[in-house]
């Protein structure tokens, strides 16, 4: 294969992607276009991130801030879908990643590249995340996987590597953690955490109190909610969503929401184990279930839920830019034309209760559901109702008696 010219590298400042850089010099002799998108990772992550990219071996630094899009055009048609992986996972790493690489393939064209490269590993999910995204928007671009060509095999070798090319970075051989944040979460993998067997360590937490830390008193928090998106935090309709996230992060952290401890089956086929901080998204999950129990008839709102288990599973194994997702989105989009309404939730020390729901769709009539007997609902009419559902019932226990 011709050895590229000029790559884009999709670029965080992390161990990875910064010993990348010397690497492709040695071993491609190519010009290096680095592409970082800000999807919320926080100011110290980015801090000196093109300066170092320049340092050690960019020609052109790319910062994409990309936080809005990434909370409007991903992250609010997954809550719409309810999707949640393996019944825990908010897909925090899995959404961001068909946003980035598409970000990096548009810079790539822009800039003339005829190569992408990625620092993901030849064992992980977000190699498969970034390819696919390559292969759907720009098959014509050459890719470079370093993790699947080179000889180091372990962080404590890429570590190494970095001291002898003079490549700052801020991990250790003493505390290996892998890390991924944005403004959805912040995922915790590796060093003792890859044993299921050790207790996730306090220290690993980084943007959640502890519930016993969390406030003695519980606080409620109303949700605004129109056509399934969310727009308004305790009444204060907010026209931004990345700001409407960034309040219900402090709120949830505050009281110790959203913390998870899963052992995950990834797409290549093996198990892991990492732990997960989505404050404002564990709340936004909840109070989005509870408007949709009012305002979802029975057999919507069942289909719903087994669609959402696909929708999960295609969102964490990086199937987005494809047909199926975009017919999804649009029956999500389409039954959810009337969740709109308002739910409060009361949290206290990592727990959630529902107080109120409220919706001017909302199919629950008080005159029906009440024990009160009342004129909207014959009790008379169970009666054929219970006769015809047990038909084949009674049939199949007299042919067998």
């Amino acid at each position: 294969m011709t050895k590229p010219k000029k790559v884009a590298l999709a670029y965080s400042g992390g161990l990875d992607t910064s010993i990348i850089m010397p690497w492709l010099k040695e071993n491609y002799g190519c010009e290096i276009v680095a592409v970082c998108g800000d999807i919320g990772q926080g100011g110290d992550e980015l801090d000196g991130l093109r300066e170092k990219a320049l340092k050690t071996g960019a020609s052109e630094v790319h910062v994409e801030d990309m936080r809005e899009e990434f909370v409007t055009e991903y992250l609010w048609k997954l809550v719409r879908s309810g999707g949640v992986y393996e019944h825990k996972y908010l897909l925090g790493t899995s959404i961001a990643r068909p946003l980035l690489a598409k970000r990096q393939v548009e810079v790539a064209l822009r800039t003339g590249c005829d190569a992408v490269a990625h620092g993901c590993t030849g064992k992980g999910n977000d190699q498969v995340r970034f390819e696919l995204t390559y292969k759907a928007l720009a098959p014509q671009l050459q890719v470079i996987a370093p993790w699947r060509e080179w000889d180091i095999v372990s962080r404590e070798d890429a570590i190494e590597y970095a001291k002898k090319h003079d490549v700052p970075i801020s991990q250790s051989t003493t505390k290996i953690y892998s890390r991924d944040r944005n403004i959805w979460h912040i995922s915790h993998e590796g060093g003792e955490l890859e044993d299921p067997a050790n207790a996730a360590p306090e220290h690993i937490w980084m943007l959640t109190r502890s519930p016993k830390d969390a406030p003695n008193e519980p606080e409620n928090v109303t949700i605004g909610f129109k056509e399934g998106r969310p727009v308004s935090v305790n009444g204060q309709h907010m026209i931004s969503g990345v700001a409407l996230l960034e309040k219900l992060n402090e709120i949830g952290a505050k009281h110790g929401i959203g913390r998870i401890d899963l052992v995950e089956n990834r797409f290549v086929g093996m198990k892991s184990r990492g732990c997960y901080e989505t404050p404002g998204g564990t709340l936004i999950f909840a109070a989005h279930r509870e408007l949709e129990a009012l305002t979802l008839d029975r057999n919507t709102l069942h289909y719903k839920q087994k669609l959402a288990l696909d929708y999960a599973e295609m969102v964490y194994n990086g199937i987005w830019f494809t047909p199926l997702r975009e017919a999804l989105d649009a029956f999500f989009e389409g039954i959810g034309k009337t969740t709109t309404g308002e739910v409060t939730l009361r949290l206290y020390k990592g727990n959630i209760e529902p107080v109120s729901r409220k919706s001017p769709f909302s199919l629950y009539s008080l005159d029906i559901a009440s024990f009160t007997m009342g004129a909207s609902y014959d009790q008379k009419d169970a009666l054929g109702f219970i006769n015809l559902i047990g038909l084949p019932m009674k049939i199949r226990a007299l042919a067998t008696k």
